[in-house]
């Protein structure tokens, strides 16, 4: 049950022993590795079995007996098998690569099929070869017959269009596989790349270019990579110049767009005179037109005022700009100075007063960017020679080419004329192996064929040599023979024109004899074929001259090159030595400049700290100053409340300088007193009494401190204030004078500590000065190698050169003509200097007389104006202030106001009249309709009256007639009060409109 197996054992009823389970039927329904059994059972009728396994199925088993299993199901049972436990267990497959039972079925039937394509493949390729043997059986066939029957090969062909459909599905497969394919093709083509520049870029060839019909050659030069270090400095370099420049051109940028977006408004009075009405009425005019007038004199006087003031300004400017007698001009002195500074050294270099300045001083730096730019300037000028040459053997070949295309023509003008008349044609120049170096590392199939089938020739020369004595020696010499060449180019093209003139005149004994018009074009053919054929002939060798000669002009130039690249070379060994020199003296120049910085920082430090203290002792000055004027404003004013002839003066005197230790100790008991208050208020009275009896100078404290007899005790309590202000002021002062005395102390001691500081710098700066000149001279003493020639050396003694050139001096022509030429500039601008220096002279002797007697012009003009002034006004008259004066704006302005207030106060009133107008009409209407109420009230009244007087006589005199009628009077009487009681009412109302 382990491995998914279920096992049947034959039992009967009649016997059961161990031997019977011997026996059995042995069935696998479950997994072999995962399907152990995990239950087994019957059902509730024994009619079925089940089991379950590890593998999650479930089986399921009738079981029938022998008289209910049907006869048609009914098998023969093969007997168990027995023996099972000493047979070996099947192995299961382990190797991951063993096909599945599946896998294999499938790799079965795909085998199948491709024999069954390969069937058909082959009995098509059969048919193929059987269709093509027919068509060459034709093809021969139609040879064979003579050529006027024989059909040309257009005529074979069934239908072009099948033909045309073959191409187009071929080139739609090509692109596909294209497509298919580029993917790889990129990958294999960047890998590719990626070796070229890695090994074969990394070469450097040396081009070599040889002349067609002379020795000559050209060759390139060998380039050595720039320094990394040299560039990467070089390219901090420019990249910080162009931040430089970026920053300016942004800043540039910004302004412009700055400037650009300055809005353009309307000012809101230009505003409001937009808006305001054309038409006006003649007082507001008039209030304007004031208006505009007080403007115009505001403006006026401003600009008069501006004007006085511009004035006053350019005399304090132009005399405060008055030089002095000592003036010297600033500008001048300057100029003067960085002219000292930089003029230079024109002594010798070995001589031991000679000054170096500032942009001289030699660095280690300065030295490593000059060799790297000298190297640059090499490297760039040997590639510039370089392709140069490249491009001259780009002309050979493209020149070559030409030849070639000639040589065909000529050949094929040639064919046309006889052998006696032909030219000898020149040879088409080659390319040597060196002109084109790059081709070592270039192959294609061809190549790379070749490469095998020797590679194999020598494998098969080694193995059959390998038993001879010689071998070695005979395979020496078989390895070194070179291979067979082809046949000479020119050989085949003279073996092929042969055969083409020997066709050509068998072609022609075939014809028949020319007419005299034929001979005629044959000779004027001939005449043009021998004209091009010298004109061809003659290009060719123009070319071959025409190559040598740019070759010759190139190699020249380079010839002068490399003397100029061997100087440079030579110069690159002497700044190397110098760059050595340098390192080793780098270290004490920088210890001695780390001093220098050092100093000046400490310098810096010390100057600052003077500064805050000079600015500290100014500030103590300032308020020492502000305490003095304090205390003499506190003398000023007690001398002002004594007043004249004070009877108490020097009491009050006394007082006011009474000794500050006095008053301190009385304020120290007032203290102590004020702090004793709450805890001894009992003993402070006998406590005073016993130190009025002990001291003496306490006794005179406490004598001032009581107001003398008939003095003013005000003036005596503004004597005690002004002391103990004195007192304060006194003591402020002392404290001043003291921490100024400090600081003084100690500005003092910085500024012998900076004198130090300043001697130690000039120290270091003289030791740095005269490292520089011993650095220097190290310098100098390196041999420096100068070429020149014969006519170059001028330093002959009685005619012949000099054995020892130590006292001489080399110059290069440029600088000795700029310094015969400086010679002749300076003494022309010393002349003009002193021209210069005398017409000044002229002009300042000239200026002094035109100052004095404008002096004396000036006088008298201020003379005569001051005695019109008197004659006219009685005294002298401040013209500006008048002119400042002349109007008083504020009055103007007042006036204005007064109008306008007058003008709006006009406009009220008419406004006021207008509604009083108004309002009369109104109440005169009014009044007539109350008047026209009253007489309709009076009417009323009237009849009223005269309707109660009928009622009276009714009632009376005549009631007697109507009594039989009574319900009609009473009708009637009831009639005349309502109508009574309507005309009340209306009275009424109308009263009350009325009133």
């Amino acid at each position: 049950m382990q491995d998914g197996s279920l096992r049947a054992y034959p039992l009967s009823d009649k016997e059961v022993s161990v031997d019977a389970l011997r026996d059995y039927w042995y069935l696998n329904v479950h997994d072999n590795d995962n399907g152990q059994i995990r239950g087994i059972c019957c059902s509730h009728d024994e009619g079925c079995l089940v089991t379950c396994g590890g593998d999650g199925n479930i089986f399921t088993f009738d079981l029938w007996s022998e008289e209910e299993l049907p006869k048609e199901l009914k098998v023969i049972i093969p007997p168990p098998r027995s023996g099972l436990e000493k047979e070996k267990a099947t192995e299961d497959i382990k190797d991951p690569k063993a096909y599945t039972i599946e896998e294999y079925k499938q790799k079965k039937e795909h085998e199948r099929k491709m024999k069954e394509a390969e069937e058909k493949k082959n009995k098509k390729r059969e048919e193929l070869s059987a269709l093509r043997q027919e068509f060459v059986f034709l093809l021969q066939k139609n040879q064979e017959l003579p050529k006027h029957m024989q059909l040309h090969r257009e005529e074979f062909e069934m239908d072009r269009r099948i033909f045309e459909e073959l191409e187009r599905q071929t080139l739609q497969r090509i692109q596909l596989v294209q497509k298919q394919l580029a993917w790889e093709q990129e990958k294999q083509l960047i890998a590719l790349q990626k070796l070229q520049t890695q090994f074969r870029d990394s070469l450097e060839f040396t081009l070599t270019v040889h002349a067609i019909q002379s020795n000559h050659q050209i060759s390139t030069y060998s380039l050595l990579a720039v320094s990394e270090k040299y560039t990467q400095d070089k390219k901090h370099d420019d990249d910080s110049k162009w931040a430089v420049l970026k920053e300016k051109w942004t800043a540039f940028k910004e302004a412009e767009q700055a400037e650009g977006e300055i809005p353009t408004e309307t000012s809101p009075n230009e505003a409001e005179m937009l808006k305001t009405p054309e038409v006006r009425k003649a007082t507001t005019r008039y209030i304007e037109s004031r208006r505009e007038k007080i403007r115009r004199l505001v403006e006026k006087y401003d600009a008069l005022k501006a004007k006085i003031m511009k004035r006053r300004a350019e005399w304090h400017e132009l005399y405060k700009s008055k030089p002095r007698d000592n003036y010297e001009n600033s500008k001048d002195a300057e100029e003067i100075k960085e002219a000292r500074e930089t003029i230079g050294c024109y002594r010798l270099k070995t001589a031991t007063n000679y000054t170096l300045t500032e942009d001289e001083h030699i660095t280690t730096e300065k030295k490593m960017r000059q060799l790297a730019t000298l190297e640059d300037l090499i490297h760039e000028t040997k590639v510039n020679m370089n392709k140069e040459i490249v491009s001259l053997r780009d002309l050979k070949v493209s020149t070559i080419d030409e030849i070639k295309s000639l040589v065909k023509e000529v050949k094929s003008i040639q064919a046309s004329l006889d052998v006696s008349e032909h030219l000898p044609i020149p040879l088409i120049p080659q390319l040597h192996p060196d002109e084109v170096p790059e081709k070592i590392v270039e192959y294609n199939s061809d190549v790379l064929l070749k490469f095998k089938e020797e590679q194999e020739a020598k494998e098969k020369l080694e193995e059959s040599l390998e038993g001879c004595p010689s071998s070695r020696a005979f395979r020496h010499v078989f390895l070194q023979t070179p291979p067979v060449e082809e046949g000479d180019p020119m050989a085949q093209a003279g073996d092929a024109s042969a055969e083409v003139t020997e066709e050509e005149k068998a072609f022609e004994m075939e014809k028949a004899e020319p007419t005299e018009m034929e001979m005629e074009i044959l000779k004027r053919e001939k005449i043009k074929n021998l004209y091009l054929q010298e004109t061809l002939i003659k290009k060719i060798n123009t070319l071959v001259i025409n190559f040598d000669a740019e070759l010759r002009l190139l190699r020249h130039k380079k010839l002068k090159m490399d003397v100029q690249m061997k100087s440079a070379d030579l110069r690159c060994i002497t700044c190397c030595e110098e760059l050595l020199i340098l390192k080793k003296l780098e270290i004490h120049e920088d210890l001695l400049e780390e001093q220098i910085c050092a100093l000046i920082n400490e310098q810096e430090d010390l100057q600052s700290k003077l500064r805050s203290y000079l600015a500290q002792m100014e500030d103590r000055k300032c308020e020492i100053v502000m305490l003095q004027e304090r205390e003499k404003a506190l003398y000023a004013s007690f001398e002002a409340s004594l007043g004249e002839d004070n009877e108490f003066a020097d009491i009050l005197t006394d007082i006011l300088k009474k000794d500050v230790e006095c008053v301190e100790k009385e304020e120290v008991e007032r203290e102590a007193g004020e702090e004793n208050e709450n805890e001894e208020e009992d003993d402070e009275k006998p406590d005073l009494k016993t130190d009025e009896g002990n001291s003496g100078p306490e006794n005179i404290v406490f004598g001032d401190s009581v107001c003398p007899e008939g003095c003013s005790e005000d003036l005596f309590l503004n004597t005690i204030q002004l002391r103990q202000q004195r007192i304060r002021i006194e003591k402020a002062l002392e404290e001043e004078k003291k921490v100024a005395a400090d600081l003084k102390k100690e500005y003092n001691a910085l500024a012998i500590k900076a004198k130090e500081v300043e001697t130690r710098l000039d120290t270091t700066n003289r030791e740095l000065e005269a490292f520089q000149w011993e650095k220097l001279h190290r310098l100098n003493e390196l041999y420096v190698v100068v070429p020149l020639r014969l006519h170059q050396v001028q330093c002959l003694v009685d005619g012949e050169m000099p054995r020892d050139f130590s006292q001489t001096l080399v110059f290069t022509n440029q600088s000795l003509q700029y310094l015969q030429k400086r010679i002749v500039d300076l003494r022309n601008e010393k002349i003009m200097q002193r021209e210069t220096h005398k017409k000044a002279k002229e002009q300042h002797k000239q200026l002094l007389q035109e100052k004095k007697e404008m002096e004396v012009e000036i006088q008298g003009l201020e003379e005569r104006c001051n005695h019109l002034m008197m004659e006219k006004f009685g005294r002298l008259v401040d013209f500006e202030a008048v002119q400042a004066h002349s109007v008083n704006i504020p009055m103007e302005q007042m006036k204005v106001r007064i109008m306008e207030k007058e003008y709006e106060h006009f406009v009220e009133l008419k406004e006021w009249e207008e509604r009083i107008v108004v309002l009369q009409h109104q109440l005169t209407n009014l009044t007539r309709e109350n008047t026209s109420k009253l007489h309709q009230l009076n009417r009323f009244c009237h009849e009223k009256h005269q309707l109660e007087t009928e009622l009276e006589s009714l009632t009376t005199g005549q009631g007697r007639e109507f009594e039989g009628t009574l319900s009609a009077d009473i009708k009637e009487t009831a009639r005349l009060e309502s109508r009574l009681m309507h005309r009340t009412c209306d009275v009424a109302l109308l009263r009350e409109e009325i009133s």
